[in-house]
């Protein structure tokens, strides 16, 4: 029969906490009978954890005399939320991500049994995540400073490199932070240019807190406010197609920053902005639904001549 691991380490916890205590008062304070308990004990013995049990009017359960108690005790659980936390980390673009998780993963490992050791490299070493490419320039002193400035509501000023290199410098009141096709941003109020922005931490040159305090809008999603900036982006073509789904279908097939969705009777409307109207049209071309473009006119004939060459190379 499957132990329930909380109640082990509840066992354990009350163990550390009052040093002895009776079979009956144990079993009580947890919630099962002395057959179960006895069992959870077993339990406890079989990850490393010694326990000794006297008899008599002074017996009971106490952890062993002079028995260091590891800091951290993980359930199976816990371990594969670590081990997968841990394997993640590798990829989500912070340059010192590396030595940093091969330390913490070997102090974890220090106070973990056996057992649960084993499970844990197993995943490290079978599991693969693919994070979208990330490319591991960022500095993780900006995460951890815009972080904790966005917590605090604490301003700071930042120096920006931008995407033509050029040099800038701004008061920003960072909202929150995410994590976005491979690259981290900070999003937030910037006071050069007077409204919220997100700016890619692999930009920032230099971030420091300045005396000054703000207000973050209520329910404020940096994730959400990056994706839709993403797709309103300003590009060479404004793009408007009806899709033939509701919002719901039209939103699993169509990646969320490709453009914005509005319903539209039975249909929906996609609004978006494109530089290569010719990749807009091999997106369009593979949606299992109908569509009709509105405009521009010039979308039209990218996806005629886009299917001209599908049927040109099935002959």
């Amino acid at each position: 029969m499957e132990r329930p691991a909380t109640r082990v380490l509840a066992v354990l916890e009350l163990l550390q906490a009052h040093g002895r205590m009776s079979g009956p008062e144990l079993a009580r304070r947890i919630g099962v009978d002395g057959r179960t308990l006895r069992r959870y004990i077993a339990a406890l013995e079989e990850i490393g954890i010694p326990v000794t049990a006297g008899r008599g009017r002074h017996g009971g359960y106490a952890l062993m005399p002079g028995f260091k108690l590891p800091p951290m005790v993980f359930t199976d659980d816990e371990a594969l939320a670590l081990s997968v936390g841990l394997l993640a980390a590798r990829g989500l673009g912070l340059a010192e991500s590396a030595p940093a998780v091969a330390s913490a993963q070997a102090k974890l490992e220090r106070v973990m049994p056996a057992n649960l050791k084993r499970r844990v490299r197993a995943i490290d070493e079978t599991v693969a995540l693919d994070l979208a490419h990330a490319d591991a320039s960022a500095d993780s002193a900006a995460l951890v400073v815009l972080s904790q400035a966005a917590q605090a509501r604490q301003r700071v000023h930042l120096h920006y490199r931008t995407a033509q290199r050029g040099a800038s410098e701004r008061d920003f009141d960072p909202y929150g932070l995410a994590w976005r096709g491979g690259r981290w941003y900070a999003v937030g109020h910037c006071h050069l240019r007077g409204g919220v922005r997100s700016f890619r931490l692999d930009r920032i040159e230099q971030v420091h807190p300045v005396p000054a305090s703000f207000g973050r809008p209520d329910d404020f999603d940096a994730l959400a406010h990056l994706v839709f900036s993403m797709a309103t982006l300003p590009r060479t073509h404004a793009i408007e197609v009806l899709l033939h789904a509701d919002v719901a279908t039209a939103r699993r097939e169509i990646f969320d920053t490709i453009g914005v969705l509005e319903p539209a009777g039975d249909g929906t409307v996609l609004f978006a902005q494109a530089d290569d109207l010719d990749w807009f049209a091999r997106e369009l071309s593979r949606l299992p639904f109908g569509f009709e473009v509105r405009h521009p006119a010039t979308l039209r004939a990218a996806l005629r001549d886009h299917a001209n060459r599908l049927q040109h190379l099935a002959m």
